[in-house]
């Protein structure tokens, strides 16, 4: 039988997997009804039909891999964390911000889960948007 910490991060592995392949159905399906997602410099959104809309205006302005990717969790597979970079493409303008031209990007990233029942019932992603803006001609 596999453990509560090696499930976890098994769990995490494949959150990040299906981002990568661009399969947002699967992608949906390795979520809780009422997650919550903390997203960068903004407010929580909750459920799965709001993540959804997160990631399709993700797709509509942006292009991007999950890279050099490490998985963290709790001994009891409550809690996890990853650390990654993200290299993009900036595709489509997105709303607030400047305008896109196809500008490459990567970015390290810190996130970090709350898991029930096989789930990500929690997602908080943490980037440097100054180094973003930096990196797509903004500053």
């Amino acid at each position: 039988m596999i453990d509560s910490q090696t499930a976890a991060q098994a769990l995490l592995q494949d959150y990040y997997s299906v981002f990568n392949s661009g399969d947002r159905e699967a992608m949906l399906a390795l979520l809780s009804d009422d997650v919550v997602h903390d997203i960068n410099q903004g407010e929580a959104e909750v459920g799965r039909e709001a993540f959804r809309a997160f990631l399709q205006r993700m797709d509509r302005c942006y292009a991007e891999e999950v890279e050099e990717l490490l998985v963290f969790a709790s001994s009891d597979g409550s809690r996890g964390a990853a650390e990654f970079y993200i290299s993009g493409t900036y595709l489509s303008t997105d709303d607030g911000l400047p305008p896109a031209m196809g500008q490459k990007y990567r970015l390290r990233v810190g996130a970090f889960f709350d898991l029930r029942g096989g789930k990500v019932a929690r997602v908080t992603n943490y980037y440097n948007l100054e180094d973003w803006l930096r990196q797509v001609g903004a500053n």
